[in-house]
């Protein structure tokens, strides 16, 4: 098979300004040659020239907080994981990553799923049987008992409930940990504290230090990461001092949360698309303080990403779609929430897509950029999200899907050809 050439490109290699004019040649999975168009080799009658006239090229961007199984989370009276049995949760998880395959988050990594579905799926995906993105899988949601998502009456005296798996003491979580890394998690998930729209308040402490860190040994001794649910300064401190490699949410970080998320080399997800969409929609329904503690969260958040990002914390993107109020799909509104919300300018939110991502998805060399012997994970949009990042809220933009050097459909189910024959337009 020939090579493919993108010609006419506005190039958004991940990390600096577009470049207009650009030519950027796909040869197998790998990126061959990222140049000016007159500088472009020659094209073969086997190739493949797509040509942009301006359109935007940009990596494939990696959503770092992706539950595969949600769906209509918060409606459903089932706790999550058990409103359908293990098979139809694997096809609806099938579903949500081909979803966001099809809106160019060519990667995802997982935060918690029903069973051991998002191992399974990976297998699926890299073995070729079906098409996805790529992905982390994650364990279910290790929690204490009585913590927000234990949700089944105690008399059924349940430790496993889909998509949460209840532990205490430190040599509970020590087995757990175990269990789902053999069941094929690469990253294992807990919950260190209530807030940021779960039951629990946020200065619940749903984790404690000595279980913590049996979960931090456990995993790291079989070389997998663990990320953490996280709503309070002390909580993060915590998590950060005992090695934990994500943190989730990370409401209440502070000046000194930020130093020490950079010496540790920590990954913030703040995931505020959802709290945002819950202010919205709650209006003034202050329901036991939840609104006055969620917009203080929110404000709080606002003010402090910039400085986090300019110290040099790694911030991704990546939320809690599934939930009711939140569908899959909703992806780039929250890349568009940080530009209006936040104050970030396009560019940054757009390198914590995909440098960043590529990162925590733990392929920082040849993920998250276009060039030169990089994976060919890209995305070609109609107009400049690094001018306007709203372009990528809206599915009709978004021109071509390309995942290991082949384009993929609406679908997310690659097409047999996008073009053939040299000098062709598509």
């Amino acid at each position: 098979m020939g090579r493919i050439f993108f010609t006419g490109a506005n190039l958004l290699d991940g990390a600096r300004a577009a470049v207009a004019g650009t030519t950027v040649v796909v040869d197998g999975q790998h990126i061959s040659f990222v140049g000016p168009d007159t500088d472009a080799p020659g094209v073969d009658a086997a190739d493949t020239v797509v040509t942009l006239d301006g359109a935007t090229l940009m990596p494939g961007m990696v959503s770092g907080h992706f539950h595969t199984t949600y769906h209509d989370v918060g409606a459903v009276p089932a706790p999550f994981g058990l409103e359908h049995p293990p098979a139809f949760q694997a096809y609806r998880a099938l579903v949500n990553v081909q979803t966001a395959l099809s809106w160019g988050y060519t990667a995802v990594v997982g935060a918690s799923a029903a069973f051991d579905v998002d191992a399974s799926l990976r297998a699926a995906i890299e073995q070729g049987l079906v098409e996805g993105p790529r992905l982390v899988p994650a364990s279910r949601d290790l929690i204490t008992r009585g913590d927000s998502n234990d949700t089944l009456p105690w008399w059924y005296e349940a430790s496993a409930q889909g998509v949460v798996r209840v532990c205490d003491g430190p040599e509970e979580f020590r087995r757990a940990t175990r269990d789902e890394i053999a069941r094929g998690a690469h990253i294992v998930k807990v919950y260190v504290t209530g807030g940021h729209g779960v039951t629990l308040p946020k200065n619940t402490v749903s984790l404690e230090p000595d279980e913590l860190a049996a979960v931090m040994r456990a995993a790291h001794g079989r070389g997998r990461r663990v990320r953490a649910h996280v709503a309070t300064r002390d909580a993060i401190l915590m998590c950060v001092d005992l090695g934990v490699d994500v943190i989730d949410h990370a409401d209440g970080m502070d000046d000194a949360c930020i130093a020490a998320m950079v010496d540790a080399g920590s990954v913030v997800v703040p995931s505020l698309l959802l709290p945002l969409t819950m202010l919205e929609l709650m209006g003034n329904a202050d329901t036991y303080g939840f609104l006055s503690e969620t917009a203080a969260d929110v404000a709080q958040m606002c003010e402090i990403l910039p400085a986090a990002d300019a110290a040099g914390v790694c911030i991704a993107v990546g939320d809690d779609y599934g939930a009711s109020v939140l569908p899959h799909g909703a992806y780039s509104k929250e890349l568009a929430a940080y530009v209006e919300h936040v104050g970030v300018d396009p560019l940054t939110v757009l390198r914590w897509a995909t440098v960043n991502g590529a990162a925590l998805f733990g392929r920082p060399d040849d993920l998250g950029r276009v060039e030169v012997g990089r994976l060919a994970d890209l995305v070609v949009v109609d107009g400049d999200p690094s001018a306007d990042i709203s372009v990528l809220t809206e599915r009709r933009n978004l021109r071509h899907v390309v995942k290991d050097g082949r384009f993929v459909s609406d679908s997310g189910v690659p097409t047999p050809t996008s073009a053939t024959g040299a000098g062709r337009a598509t």
